[in-house]
């Protein structure tokens, strides 16, 4: 967790999803990785760290991720959920112009060019 102010912050799976996101999100966002899963210890520190920001979930669709988005609703109900297409399963397989195009629906800036490639 980085220690200038950023109000976003972006909760995924896995090192090679954060990779893909950070690659497509133009502005600055706080990228945060569980490696799929997350300890009780570590959710206490994120709670603390994501009191006072805008909080978005994107993992997998699968069983998985279903499990681990289900925790966050309970923890953080005021996060938004991100959702990619159930037909790509993963975000790090998920062609780039999806996600751009998912990550904007949120409102996070993402660079133009992922936008055309669809």
């Amino acid at each position: 967790m980085n220690d200038s102010y950023v109000d976003k912050v972006l909760i995924v799976e896995g090192k090679s999803d954060k990779n893909k996101v950070k690659s497509i999100v133009k502005e600055p966002v706080e990228i945060i990785c569980t490696n799929g899963t997350i300890s009780h210890t570590k959710l206490d520190e994120l709670i603390d760290f994501l009191e006072d920001k805008d909080v978005y979930i994107l993992v997998d669709a699968d069983a998985a991720g279903e499990k681990l988005r289900k925790r966050f609703k309970r923890e953080f109900p005021q996060a938004e959920h991100l959702y990619i297409d159930r037909m790509y399963r993963e975000v790090a397989t998920a062609p780039v112009h999806h996600l751009a195009t998912v990550l904007l629906g949120a409102n996070i800036d993402v660079h133009t060019e992922f936008l055309e490639m669809g």
